[in-house]
């Protein structure tokens, strides 16, 4: 039988923050393991040749071989099956092709460029993929940024890429050839980019490091009268591009439709509402700027009990229960088990997987028996909407990593090791949560919420 924690809400230390960590390049040899992966699962699943699609907001899988995305333009990378890789560039990112990671061969395509750019050597993108020997292809695979999981259709047949670009494909192609969403190849179960190595995982806690670094300042600058856009430039730091828009919310949301922070300044008893992402981690609360529960909303004289604690105590279970081995459905039912969708409507995963994106893809579903696995970069997402009350969230980054990856980490990356063993420590000695050997801590705040935003003494704890 489940043992029902006790959760208080009592004066507990902040925890340690680091202010001066450097961003953690991706080496040659993880470059060129993640190219020898990909390669192996092409083989695997017979697919000739991937199209890899990336604009700004989607350009992970491109980002994933050439170390970089075509920012403001569109680009595509074609991976052969021998190993040999072209990028189809815009304008403005030609210069960026003797950068890439992966070596490749440039074709330039001013059809990926912004409107109204000058449009030399324009030639039609069905005469490109016929140059790259498209008519000889038999199994063609095209990878925007998601694949699709409905039973409603044919989800290998569902392409997330502009129209013009699979028409090209469509044209340039034999009759005979088949075409496939091949997304799976990269975030599916068994995807490329699902499990980290260690170099993968000091990669990416920078990014969980200084979200989580920046929501401590934001959560420290709460007073009544902050500007959402004084709490906004809180959750920027270091010139690190964000992988979602910044949230500092104050009071009633999305007025004149709007999402970004204004200037509207925090009133006594607004809710309020902070969350800031980089590549490799995000951080998000929401809680009332109040100091004491007397000063909670009539309507809402309850909260704690019945919102903010039951959250919480779920937080505590998906930490202590998630480890490697674990299927995705057998910690979806501690989450069900914990805090019952039916009471606290919750319907998004909780948890899914984070690395260049914010998310990825995600393991955890209701009938899901993908096994978790080393390597991989969780962010613990559970959100809660229950009518008449406002929300609650702490989401934050954690990684599995068995004996194995941990040696790897303590030997090539002592400097984080020696922080994820301080995250641990706090977890355990401060908020008397115990985590798997398996679980270490990306994120400074894993855990550490605080309600009441004027009362920065006071956070969650487990009680002994």
């Amino acid at each position: 039988m489940m043992q029902i924690k006790e959760i208080v809400l009592k004066q507990v230390k902040e925890p340690t923050t680091f202010q001066n960590v450097a961003p953690t390049f991706l080496t040659d040899d993880t470059m060129n393991k993640r190219k020898r992966q990909l390669l192996n699962r092409m083989k695997e699943e017979a697919f000739d040749t991937l199209v890899i699609y990336a604009d700004k907001e989607h350009g992970s899988n491109f980002e994933y071989l050439t170390g970089f995305i075509p920012r403001f333009e569109e680009g595509l990378l074609v991976v052969e099956s021998s190993g040999s890789c072209t990028a189809i560039l815009g304008n403005e990112n030609l210069k960026l092709a003797p950068f890439s990671r992966t070596p490749v061969e440039l074709i330039h395509s001013p059809l990926f460029s912004l409107p109204n750019q000058p449009m030399d050597n324009d030639e039609t993108l069905e005469a490109i993929f016929k140059k790259l020997g498209f008519a000889k292809k038999n199994k063609i695979g095209i990878i925007g940024w998601k694949m699709f999981t409905t039973k409603a259709s044919d989800s290998s047949k569902l392409f997330d890429v502009p129209h013009f670009i699979v028409q090209a494909l469509m044209n340039a192609k034999s009759a005979q050839a088949e075409m496939y969403n091949a997304a799976y190849l990269m975030i599916g179960e068994d995807g490329v980019r699902t499990v980290n190595n260690a170099n993968e995982i000091a990669h990416y806690e920078y990014g969980a490091n200084l979200a989580s670094r920046c929501m401590l300042n934001a959560m420290n600058q709460v007073e009544i009268g902050a500007k959402e856009s004084e709490l906004g430039a809180a959750l920027s730091a270091e010139g690190q591009y964000h992988s979602v828009v910044t949230i500092a919310a104050t009071g009633k949301r999305f007025e004149m439709a709007n999402i970004y922070p204004t200037h509207k300044q925090v009133q006594l008893a607004d809710p309020l509402s902070l969350t800031v992402g980089y590549k490799g981690g995000l951080s998000s609360r929401t809680g009332f700027a109040i100091k004491e529960e007397k000063q909670l909303p009539e309507t809402q004289k309850d909260y704690l009990d019945r919102v903010a604690k039951p959250y919480f105590r779920a937080v505590v279970s998906w930490l202590e229960g998630i480890q490697i081995g674990t299927k995705g459905k057998e910690l979806y039912q501690l989450v069900e088990e914990t805090f019952p969708k039916k009471e606290y409507h919750w319907h998004l995963n909780p948890g899914h997987l984070v690395s260049d994106d914010e998310w990825m893809s995600s393991p955890v579903y209701i009938d899901s028996s993908q096994v978790l696995k080393s390597g991989m970069i969780f962010q613990l997402d559970i959100i809660p909407s229950v009518e008449g009350y406002t929300g609650v969230s702490a989401e934050e980054c954690v990684a599995l990593a068995d004996e194995s990856l941990q040696e790897a980490i303590k030997m090539e990356y002592p400097a984080l090791w020696e922080r994820i063993s301080l995250r641990k420590n706090y977890l355990k000695n401060e908020l008397n949560i115990e985590l798997s050997q398996d679980v270490i801590p990306l994120s400074n705040t894993v855990a550490y919420m605080r309600p009441f935003f004027l009362a920065k003494d006071l956070a969650f704890q487990v009680k002994k």
